[in-house]
């Protein structure tokens, strides 16, 4: 990045032009109007000249106290028949000229007299005349959720906001609330009058038709948080279509992979191909069809992808053939199988467990990173929890000094924490057996990653939460993405970060909600600059580090991600049914077996390692046997054989199981003369249908901060 571009990016974080800000929520309750004045009261504490222009209270006190402590600009009275009605003042906003307005339902179509026919328009022009916005409206206003919003909730959608508007916007969040709590907040009158209740249950609050208005949230947002990310650390799997391949199966294919590496599908057409039928199967699987067409043989190192796929032939297998910044997916001409896997995990068991012996509920307030506020959502539900007389007790919260989160603490039973002395170190820990032993109804237990001291009952606290919520007792708590560990190949690639404290990723299937923090990357770094996320000394580092303005897109397309794939957790789609890792007798074959082992896991499919080598080869038997040590700790079967053909042997290993593909690490160095091919090249010149290339783990960087 030139010095100019870093000091436009620097400008606009620190708030040096007029900004538009738009949450966007699944429905009526979520909390957009509350979101704007808490955010309006900071930029008020901060030294910015903040005025409302527009907002909706519905008449709560506590939203009016808010208000009543900021500036408004007053309305302007439009007469209609015998009554006069009250609408937001464009021209009175032009002539205060606030540094920020907070302008509430962008939706609303203006009363007439009106300097534009819609809010959202308004908002528009006041950011060209300097004034920075922060507004909301709900999803189902936006003209790409509309049509399918109205067969939802029954009734024609009138105010529409178009796409471009948010694509104009310089920030778009989305503010994820679960299903049940908007029904619950219903329910106690704070979203409609009491008469309309049952009405609106059968209506936008009915359970399904807010998990699709939540879904249809989710999936816009992603849509409009593409991270800018160099070349070989991007999150998009390219496939490239061409003439005389049935299209369909081969992408549902190739999208299966990439959803379970968390990438977005851009298909690249050759001449020739049924353009048509290629962006209709495209569009189905929530993909693009590129308009340039890129020649993958000619231009193999400069494709900016995490995977590429290509039909079995000569591109693939030149290809296979040379070291590649990304995965490759060698996909079998005519290969038509796409399995429904119901996803295995360690806590399958667990899960059927629940619906015996009455496990607690499992809610994950998810973020993309340290300061998205996740603490602070789950402490403000533990409040209203308790005014709605439920017994909430916080088991473990860890504020990290953030004045804002420490205060929600006020009025809420609080766990000592349980110290434990190892090593010469003093350690605070969750004291899970007094949780239990006090049985409330709700416990909050923060950062489910964390690893316990040495001597605790668990190493780990997710495994602490399992045992409270065997005891029928409901849990709140706090995970950021990264900690996943089926992402950890993810977040190394696109951050160059490698995060040491880990939990499975079955834990979210296992959760009865996930909920979303959404919060931009400029949002966090200007959190981070007001010490709320680290202190001082720790400020620059993060910045240029971790705190990355690329490593936070690409987090949080992660984060939204992961909650959409949350919501279905039942089955998943895969190609095959078992991945069979070829794996050589030298060390660095051994982080294959874990990355391997991931990916097969997020496909739902069966995994075994062969280890075939030929009787004359050398062979490392340290390596060999860490890698049947790594085989073991997953119960991975373990394959060993001696053949003087290996990639023939390999291939009758693969035939002996229906619908396996063999996965091999990529090469590492460029073929030199009269070197042998790559062992990816000879599978598929020994008559490999399919093949997986996977890159091989990059060397750590930095470690991931702490939360």
């Amino acid at each position: 990045m030139r010095d100019s571009e870093k000091a436009e990016e620097l400008l606009r974080e620190l708030g040096g032009r007029a900004r538009l800000v738009v949450y966007v929520a699944s429905a009526p309750g979520a909390g957009k109007t509350r979101r704007l004045l808490e955010d309006a009261r900071r930029m008020q504490a901060a030294g910015r000249r903040v005025v409302i222009g527009w907002i909706e209270t519905k008449g709560r006190p506590d939203l009016e106290r808010i208000a009543a402590e900021l500036p408004r600009i007053p309305p302007r009275k439009v007469k209609i028949g015998e009554s006069f009605f009250e609408d937001f003042d464009y021209e009175e906003a032009l002539r205060q000229k606030p540094d920020v307005l907070v302008l509430d339902e962008l939706a609303h179509a203006n009363l007439e007299g009106g300097a534009h026919p819609k809010r959202w328009q308004d908002a528009l022009s006041l950011k060209e005349h300097g004034i920075g916005v922060y507004g909301a409206f709900n999803i189902v206003h936006v003209e790409t959720v509309a049509p399918i919003a109205e067969g939802l909730v029954g009734y024609p959608v009138r105010e529409i906001v178009p796409l471009s508007f948010l694509q104009a916007a310089d920030e778009v969040v989305a503010l994820d609330v679960s299903p049940r709590i908007l029904q619950s907040r219903l329910r106690a009158g704070k979203i409609v009058n009491e008469a309309d209740i049952d009405r609106a249950l059968t209506g936008v609050f009915k359970e399904n038709t807010l998990y699709m208005l939540r879904e249809l949230l989710l999936r816009t947002v992603d849509s409009l948080a593409l991270p800018a990310v160099r070349a070989g650390r991007t999150s998009v799997a390219m496939a490239f279509a061409y003439p005389g391949v049935d299209v369909a199966p081969y992408l549902r294919r190739t999208a299966a992979v990439a959803n379970a590496l968390d990438l977005a599908l851009e298909v690249v057409p050759a001449g020739g191909t049924d353009r048509v039928a290629l962006e209709r199967v495209t569009r189905e699987l929530g993909g693009e069809v590129l308009r340039s067409n890129i020649d993958p043989e000619r231009h193999a190192l400069e494709v900016r992808a995490s995977m590429v796929a290509l039909p079995n032939g000569k591109p693939a297998s030149k290809l296979a053939a040379v070291p590649l910044p990304y995965d490759l997916f060698v996909v079998g001409a005519g290969q038509t199988y796409l399995g429904e896997n119901p996803i295995q995990s360690p806590y399958s068991q667990t899960a059927g467990d629940r619906m015996r012996v009455g496990y607690g509920k499992l809610t994950v307030y998810l973020g993309a990173a340290a300061g998205s506020g996740k603490t602070y959502a789950m402490l403000d539900r533990a409040h209203q929890l308790k005014a709605e007389g439920v017994d909430v007790v916080c088991g473990f919260i860890e504020t990290h000094g953030r004045k804002e989160t420490a205060a929600l603490l006020e009025g809420l039973d609080l766990l000592p924490p349980k110290i434990i002395h190892a090593n010469g170190i003093t350690y605070k820990e969750f004291d899970r057996d007094a949780l239990i032993e006090r049985r409330p109804q709700v416990a909050l237990v923060d950062e489910l990653a964390h690893s316990n001291a040495p001597g605790s009952v668990a190493p780990k606290r997710y495994q602490d939460v399992l045992a409270v919520l065997r005891e029928g007792i409901d849990v709140l708590t706090t995970l950021n993405v990264q900690h996943l560990e089926a992402l950890s190949d993810t977040v190394l690639r696109l951050t160059g970060t490698l995060v040491r404290e880990t939990l499975p990723d079955g834990i979210l299937r296992l959760a009865d909600e996930v909920i979303l923090i959404d919060v931009t990357p400029e949002t966090l770094r200007q959190r981070l600059r007001e010490g709320k996320i680290y202190p001082p000394e720790r400020v620059e580092t993060a910045l240029t580090h971790f705190f990355k303005a690329e490593n936070l897109f690409a987090l949080r397309e992660l984060a939204l991600r992961e909650a959409l794939r949350a919501r279905y957790r039942e089955r998943i789609a895969s190609p095959f049914e078992r991945v069979l890792l070829s794996v050589g007798s030298q060390a660095i074959d051994l982080p294959m077996i874990p990355r391997a082992g991931r990916l097969a896991a997020r496909l739902a499919v069966e995994f075994a390692v062969a280890h075939v080598v030929d009787p004359h080869d050398r062979i490392d038997a340290a390596a060999v046997e860490a890698m049947q040590t790594e085989a073991r700790k997953t119960n991975t079967e373990w394959i060993e054989d001696r053949a003087d053909d290996v990639p023939k042997r390999l291939l009758e290993i693969a035939r002996s199981r229906a619908e396996t593909t063999i996965a091999v690490g990529g090469t590492h160095r460029a073929r030199r003369l009269f070197a042998r091919p790559s062992f990816a090249r000879r599978l598929l010149d020994a008559g490999a249908r399919e093949l997986l290339v996977l890159t091989r783990p990059i060397v750590e960087e930095v470690s991931a901060p702490e939360d």
